[in-house]
């Protein structure tokens, strides 16, 4: 009898069926961000109260008819400390026309997402940072960050390699021009 040597596993292997297997508590959520599992506890009001002004405007003034999905899971490219996040953003807009979260595993490709949205919370390092990261690697060609601590949006654009090469803020309380294919001015004056 023939022994056949079983291939060892990579440590990104591992990493991934462990984080895959994981069973979160019910409302928290759960990453996989370049290398490191993240779990948040469930949002609170304000933060919410932020995206649900965000998806208000995109749905009525956004030049083009979008989709927005609340906590859809992304897969972004290899890159950093680990080659495979699976990333939640807050908001997931694509367009109409694609109906890209029709009939969509519960982690997708980041092909044809237009933009991804964050609001800060308990850990708001990730959003700025680790976040940013993956979804410029992924090519997301706009990611729209509401950093509460720091009362001030930012729309970072031009994805290229491991980061955007534009970034473009405001305080609350000021307008922030959105550009094609949305093209509008979302109004940040009741954002806390």
């Amino acid at each position: 009898m023939t022994a056949m040597a079983l291939e060892p596993k990579k440590q990104e292997d591992i990493l991934l069926e462990g984080f895959l297997a994981l069973d979160t508590p019910e409302g928290f959520r759960a990453e996989l961000i370049d290398g490191e599992i993240v779990v948040t506890p469930p949002p609170g009001g304000d933060h919410e109260d932020n995206l649900s002004l965000i998806a208000e405007q995109m749905f009525t003034k956004a030049a083009l008819k979008v989709s927005l999905s609340a906590n859809k899971g992304l897969i972004t490219p290899s890159g950093g400390r680990c080659p495979r996040s699976r990333v939640v953003p807050d908001a997931t807009i694509a367009p109409r026309k694609l109906r890209l979260f029709q009939g969509a595993d519960p982690w997708m490709p980041s092909d044809g997402v237009l933009m991804v949205v964050e609001v800060t919370s308990s850990r708001p390092e990730v959003d700025r940072e680790a976040k940013r990261h993956c979804y410029a690697r992924a090519g997301i060609p706009h990611y729209l960050l509401v950093d509460r601590e720091q009362h001030k949006v930012t729309l970072f654009t031009e994805p290229e390699g491991d980061d955007y090469h534009r970034a473009e803020w405001v305080p609350f309380g000021k307008a922030l021009s959105l550009p094609e294919p949305f093209d509008f001015e979302l109004d940040t004056s009741e954002f806390s």
